[in-house]
């Protein structure tokens, strides 16, 4: 009797095993810069659904780690164990291949057109009301509006500034590089 205990416990235990190794949990960790955390907040709980209606109901819990890009980048270097990286900077990418041989050294070139995936995110900041009626980029270029924005030979966030811009510009001007170069002039005097 005892022996048939044991062989139902040992069922059950083995059952329970299968079932519960069914549907996995997954977690991972997206190292991150500051700007960014927001954007993830609202994009990760739909691609966790997502995830999981793909994946025969196997859980994906997205985790975030957010400081500036650099420090970001250090801390993987130092330890930080990170299965995504989303930074805004090509250099604190290039370092984790540079310093730690973390990913490969063609990650730039291994894509079509030496493309990179990103996300980026661009707001204007205006003053109370928005009183100059500021709605888009060809606002910003109004010798009434003042703008204010980093260098982008030394800011990762000044260039994805200057790059929203010019894009901006392209699009409005269907594609005519002079228009758009006339577009940019104005932009880094207003600095």
């Amino acid at each position: 009797m005892a022996v048939n205990l044991l062989k139902k416990n040992s069922l059950a235990l083995v059952a329970s095993l299968l079932l519960a190794g069914h549907v996995q949990a997954t977690e991972l960790l997206n190292s991150s810069y500051d700007v960014s955390r927001e954007l993830f907040a609202a994009l990760n709980p739909p691609f966790e659904q997502q995830w999981a209606k793909d994946n025969g109901g196997d859980k994906l819990t997205i985790k975030q780690s957010h400081a500036g890009s650099s420090k970001q980048a250090l801390a993987i270097l130092q330890g930080l164990k990170a299965d995504v990286v989303t930074y805004n900077q090509v250099t604190d990418v290039q370092i984790l291949h540079d310093k730690g041989k973390l990913i490969p050294a063609d990650w730039q070139s291994r894509l079509p057109n030496n493309s990179s995936p990103f996300y980026s995110t661009m707001g204007f900041l205006v003053r109370k009301g928005n009183p100059k009626n500021i709605h888009d980029w060809n606002d910003l270029v109004r010798s009434d509006v003042k703008l204010i924005f980093p260098n982008p030979k030394t800011s990762g966030n000044a260039r994805y500034t200057y790059l929203a811009a010019w894009g901006a510009a392209d699009k409005a001007d269907g594609g005519d590089k002079g228009k758009t170069e006339q577009f940019m002039d104005p932009v880094p005097e207003k600095r």
